[in-house]
Parts: structure tokens; C-alpha cells; sequence
């Protein structure tokens, strides 16, 4: 899914002091070109890349107001931790496919003339034996080092990202990233307005969950998908998040509806509005009510792998994920029973902008994120 430009409110950084990484700016890869980003438009350009389980991700964007305005976008699904779960190895197809898009990434950057730029790995990278090779190869063949972020930082990038999202008269949100390797839910309380820029995030608590879209399709398969099936990997994902509904659960979610952001919630966003072609302005903030939920969620089920495919908002690419996207999605409201969503179209990219821009001054005042 790509985004349109456009102005983006931003957010603040609950990021604490997570280590920046850089383009190399200036380096020769050997039999490449030089990858020495600047910009001679005037005025400074930020990047941010996203190189996750299922996608890789980049978004370009220049301060506008106080928040930002996309200049240049690109989003495909790569499947770099296909096969991890069991081989415990990047695959050198799935390596293949992210060195294709991250050079695309790479080009983009230097054609817009970035002069900022923070490039993340997660889960796939956290997790496979040959994760440090690999980075290796993208810093020697396309010269951009890439950091490994721990999933306190991806939660917390999440919250930064979809802050604004959050209704000023609630008093809170369950906030959840679907990813492809993991599944990170965070706990704020009502945002606070700072002093320029986006308002702040309130974390409250968080927890990582070490299932996403792909590893949990992988263990019980995603063609075919039985009610039974999908039974086993709700309950599996409700045991793991067990301990945290403990600290803040049911009895605590009065008066706070949840906060989505992933391809499993905008697909299901989607699928409700009937959209014929993905429309971020229409699903990015838009609001579902638990019985709408469940009303797409028993329309999926009753889908074939074929009808999956045929959807214009799943289609291939997605058709073998979505479900186990539903059952992790099912297992968080079981757990935190909220009347209504809000779904979010952006996340760690939109959080990786805002901290730079904010340490960067770009909007006047501002402080760090409160997290307690």
C-alpha cells in the first residue's frame, strides 16, 4: 500500500534514548555508485525506513506546520522472515527480494535529497541466525546501515506514530501493531499537547508479543483456514498476552476505545467500507464499532483462499496472512473489550520522523514523552 503525499500530523517521541542510525552518507559500495545524500533544495529532508517481517516500508518528508508533509513514499511486501520460524535463517530468496526494494529506498532518498535519515530492522532481523550477515550485505552493496531495534523502541516508535489518532475526549487507548513477526500492545493514557509539534504519547505499559501475521500463518497455515484453526491461534495468542491483560485489563478500559495500525486492520477496514481499490484517506482515522469487526471477521472466514485473493483489499499478497491477522486482533479485544476501533494508516515511520524533526528543533518547544 502507498501513501499519497499530503500533510501528516506528527507525534512526539516516547523513544527514550534509542540509538539513531544513518545512511552512510558518502560511501562507495564496490561497483556502485556513490550514495552520498544532500539536499540542494534548501530547508532539511527526513527519511525513514521500516524494514520489517512482512514489508519494507520508506517515507520522505519535509516539516510543514506542526507536523509534517510526505514528499515521497514506497511500501512492498518483501516477506524477509518467511521460513524463520523453522530454519531460523533469512532465506537467500526473501534476501534477494529486500536488497531489490531497499535499493529502490535508497534511490529515493538521494533523488529527494535527504539529509536526515533513520532506517530500522525488527523482528525477521532480531530473530534470524544470519540477521548480522545480512546487514553486512546491505551496509557493503547498497551503503546504508540499518539498526536492529528491540521491541520496547518498536512499541514505543508505534505510539509516537499513531498519537494523534487518539480522541482528545477519551480517556485513553489500547493501542496495537500487528506486525509480521511480532505484535507489540501499548497501554496510554490521554495524550498531552506539546509545546509545538504533535501531541505527546502517554505510555502507560507495553508488551511484545513474539507471534505476527507470518509466524503465526507459518505454525497453523494460512490457505485453508478452519474455524477450529483459527480457534487454536486466538487461544494461543490470548495466553501470551495474559499476563499483561492482568496488570491492565477489563476492568480497566472504561472510557477508552483501541488504536490499530497494521496491514491486518486496514485490510479489515477495507473490507468494511467495500473499497475496489485501497483509499488511505478513507481508511487512515476512520472508526469501526466492535460489531462491524466481527462482521468482517466472520465475512473472511467464510472466504475461500481463492475469494481472499479476489478481495481488491487483500489479494495475493495478503490472502495467506490475513486471518492469523484476525485471530491476533480477536485475542486483544477478547482481552481488552472496547466498543470501537480507530484505524491507523501509519506507525513506526510517522513515529521515526516526528523524534528527528522534534530533536532537531523543527517545531518550537516540545519535550519527551511521558511514559509511568
Amino acid at each position: 500500500m502507498s501513501r499519497e503525499a499530503g500533510d501528516i500530523p506528527g507525534l512526539d517521541p516516547a523513544i527514550g534514548r534509542a540509538r539513531l542510525s544513518r545512511a552512510r552518507w558518502g560511501r562507495r559500495s564496490p561497483g556502485r555508485a556513490d550514495v552520498g545524500f544532500g539536499n540542494d533544495r534548501g530547508g532539511a529532508t527526513y527519511a525513514a525506513l521500516d524494514l520489517g517481517t512482512n514489508n519494507c516500508r520508506l517515507l520522505v518528508a519535509r516539516p510543514s506546520g506542526e507536523g509534517f508533509r510526505v514528499v515521497d513514499a514506497f511500501s512492498r511486501i518483501v516477506r524477509l522472515g518467511e521460513g524463520v520460524s523453522t530454519s531460523g535463517q533469512l532465506s537467500d530468496a526473501a534476501i534477494g527480494r529486500a536488497l531489490e526494494a531497499l535499493a529502490i529506498c535508497r534511490n529515493k532518498m538521494k533523488n529527494k535529497g535527504v539529509t536526515r535519515a533513520r532506517l530500522i530492522a525488527t523482528e525477521a532481523c532480531r530473530a534470524a541466525q544470519n540477521g548480522a550477515q545480512f546487514l553486512s550485505r546491505v551496509a557493503d552493496e547498497l551503503g546504508l546501515e540499518l539498526e536492529v531495534i528491540d521491541r520496547e523502541t518498536e512499541a514505543r516508535l508505534a505510539a509516537t506514530g499513531c498519537t494523534p489518532l487518539i480522541d482528545p475526549q477519551a480517556d485513553g487507548a489500547i493501542l496495537f501493531d500487528i506486525g509480521g513477526g511480532s505484535s507489540e500492545v501499548v497501554r496510554l493514557a490521554r495524550s498531552k499537547k506539546g509545546r509545538g509539534g504533535p501531541p505527546l504519547p502517554q505510555i502507560r505499559g507495553w508488551i511484545s508479543l513474539p507471534h505476527g501475521v507470518v509466524t503465526l500463518a507459518e505454525r497453523y497455515g494460512g490457505i485453508t483456514v478452519t474455524r477450529e484453526t483459527y480457534e487454536a491461534m486466538v487461544n494461543e495468542v490470548a495466553s501470551l498476552i495474559a499476563p499483561f491483560v492482568r496488570e491492565h485489563g477489563k476492568d480497566g478500559t472504561n472510557g477508552t476505545h483501541m488504536l490499530g495500525t497494521s496491514g491486518t486492520v486496514t485490510t479489515i477496514a477495507g473490507v468494511h467500507l467495500n473499497l475496489r481499490r485501497y483509499e488511505r484517506n478513507r481508511v487512515d482515522g476512520c472508526w469501526m464499532s466492535t460489531e462491524q469487526i466481527t462482521a468482517v471477521i466472520e465475512r473472511l472466514l467464510a472466504m475461500t483462499h481463492e475469494d481472499r485473493v479476489a478481495s481488491p483489499c487483500i489479494g495475493i499478497e495478503r490472502a495467506d496472512l490475513v486471518l492469523a491477522g484476525c485471530a491476533i486482533l480477536e485475542a486483544i479485544r477478547r482481552a481488552f473489550p472496547c466498543p470501537r476501533l480507530r484505524v491507523a494508516d501509519r506507525g513506526l515511520r510517522e513515529g521515526m520522523l516526528v523524534q528527528m524533526m522534534r530533536e532537531d528543533g523543527a517545531w518550537s518547544g516540545g519535550s519527551q514523552a511521558a511514559m509511568s
